[in-house]
């Protein structure tokens, strides 16, 4: 039986230019059950972004449904969408998003202060995560000290941090070069496999199409068949 981690019921959204609605979203029904690694692609324009921040709870719709985890979530209070969002979601950048003040592991820890984790249970699983993504040898060193390929491993790491139901990547390769995007890719594939988690991915690269166990296209705020 499949189990729905993310549902979309004729979600639409509307921006306003003075008081004319300029709708974006055009009423998409989207599903990604349990442990399935989903591409989301498209054009420029195509709503991908405006999407991608209402998955991540950054941004309501105008109208229709969103459940995530079966919970509705788009009449949600802040302090609960906030809360959802840390313990639900794990989010990874294009630009990496780590604190340059931290090291490795205290980047990797960050979610965990957000959930109240006592402090050696979360410097377990930050070692823990760094090994599964190959960076055990790096805990103690700053974001400035890596390559881009291991700040997006940090990255990853980081979103894994709270066992959220689903793992949303925003062009997680877009600031890369084509083989540490062909190795994060693949890191990706193999976490996917060994922890059996839920992937979104927002790309516009067709060269990532080939990864993914299904493609959802968006063109012009609709899901193109």
């Amino acid at each position: 039986m499949n189990i729905p981690v993310v549902k979309l019921e004729n979600l639409k959204k509307d921006y306003y230019i003075g008081s004319t609605p300029v709708p974006v979203l055009k009423g998409l029904n989207i599903q990604v059950d349990k442990g399935e690694f989903i591409g989301i692609m498209g054009s420029s324009g195509s709503g991908k972004s405006t999407l991608l921040n209402i998955l991540g709870l950054l941004d309501n719709p105008t109208s229709g449904c969103y459940k995530l985890d079966n919970i509705n979530v788009e009449s949600l209070h802040d302090n609960k969408l906030a809360e959802l969002r840390n313990s639900k979601i794990g989010f990874i950048f294009q630009s990496f998003n780590l604190f340059p003040h931290l090291t490795v592991e205290q980047n990797i820890e960050v979610p965990m202060i957000y959930k109240e984790i006592p402090k050696r249970k979360r410097a377990q699983i930050a070692k823990k995560l760094a090994s599964q993504v190959k960076l055990s040898h790096r805990l103690t060193h700053k974001p400035s000290e890596l390559s881009g390929g291991e700040r997006q491993r940090i990255a990853i790491a980081r979103a894994l941090a709270n066992n959220p139901s689903f793992l949303l990547a925003d062009e997680p390769t877009g600031n890369l070069d084509e083989q540490t995007s062909e190795e994060i890719m693949l890191l990706f594939k193999q976490l996917h496999k060994e922890r059996g988690g839920t992937i979104v991915m927002v790309t516009h690269d067709p060269e990532l199409e080939r990864m993914f166990d299904r493609v959802i296209k968006l063109r012009d705020g609709n899901v193109e068949y």
